[in-house]
């Protein structure tokens, strides 16, 4: 029997999960709820569901609760699925403070039911191969993560406004996919940043548009991450995974592989996919897949609560070195 699902949030990102529930084996999208009726309409249209009329109606018609609301919303949604008995995937971050994510797993105590956060790019094709590969011991012993992930432009500035900085916005996932790959807890964080792209990102928001995180393990293994808000070639998202016998890459994607040849160009090909639903169109279908079979088989998630804890544990030592320029040791792990 396929699992009933009720999607919160319908805006640019649950439109895509609404299509992708909407074609999952196992899945039945039951029910979407949104404040914006029109767009909850709109989706539900589009994919042959219901509008639910709140957030605890969607709730209470569905197995499973998919999250695609805004980021100030999400603790409370997983506390009102997680009491009502439903399976959670919750696009990231939990939340942007970590005392209300502190608060929402105490709260959240004692309900045994899956959650998993949308931490993506755990599940990439070439990102879980590389990793597998690693694991497999393809490059010896695994010494050096280094994670390029660079956006097309600057994101709308009210959304600047409301993101909480590159760090807990942006960067978190890089947090993530680099505990994935490193199979191991960073212990020590340095990270600095500039407004390079607009100088305005700065005196306005205290933010950064362009950053750089040096990342050290317990056991001495080293991640660099580096971020741009502007990239002009395209989405520019790659990993290099090196080890004492070897290197390994999942690189960027392209919209097709053609070459071309001439006598004013050589190998000259189209710039990289421009968005991240479109980088990610694998993964994003991927994450969906796993939380079925989690839920169907009585497995753990893929990307546990936990897991969104963890990442922006890093996020707040970033943040912390960036303000005042000193490596931090990353101490509120637990």
């Amino acid at each position: 029997m396929a699992i009933k699902f009720a999607l919160l949030g319908c805006g640019r990102i649950g439109v895509m999960h609404a299509q992708n529930l909407a074609q999952a084996d196992g899945a039945r999208l039951e029910t979407v709820f949104d404040p914006n009726v029109a767009a909850a309409e709109a989706v539900a249209r589009a994919n042959g569901c219901t509008v639910s009329t709140s957030a605890e109606d969607a709730v209470d018609k569905a197995d499973a609760v998919l999250i695609a609301t805004s980021t100030a919303t999400h603790a409370d949604l997983i506390e009102l699925a997680a009491k009502a008995g439903k399976a959670i995937l919750c696009e990231k971050p939990i939340d942007l403070s970590l005392d209300r994510v502190r608060a929402c797993r105490k709260a959240i105590e004692g309900c045994k039911v899956p959650i998993q956060i949308g931490f993506n790019r755990r599940f990439d094709p070439g990102h879980r191969a590389a990793r597998d590969a690693c694991a497999a011991g393809k490059i010896g012993k695994l010494e050096q993560v280094v994670i390029t992930s660079r956006d097309p432009g600057m994101p709308p500035r009210g959304y600047t406004a409301v993101s909480g900085g590159i760090f807990r916005d942006m960067t978190i996932h890089d947090f993530d996919v680099a505990r994935f790959m490193l199979n191991d807890e960073p212990t020590e964080v340095f990270a600095t940043g500039s407004a390079l792209v607009d100088p305005t990102i700065g005196s306005e928001f205290g933010d950064f548009d362009s950053i750089m995180v040096i990342m050290r393990s317990a056991d001495g293994k080293l991640c660099h991450i580096n971020n741009s808000r502007r990239a002009s070639f395209g989405y520019d998202q790659r990993i290099e995974l090196f080890g004492s016998e070897g290197m390994i890459i999942s690189d960027n994607k392209k919209a097709h592989e053609l070459k071309l040849y001439g006598s004013t160009m050589t190998d000259a090909a189209e710039p990289y996919l421009n968005f991240f639903i479109e980088r990610y169109a694998e993964a994003y279908r991927a994450e969906i897949a796993a939380f079925i079979a989690a839920i169907r088989d009585g497995r753990p998630t893929q990307a546990t609560f936990d897991d969104g804890y963890r990442a922006l544990v890093l996020a707040e030592a970033a943040v912390e070195s960036a303000r005042t320029g000193k490596k931090v040791e990353v101490r509120d792990i637990g």
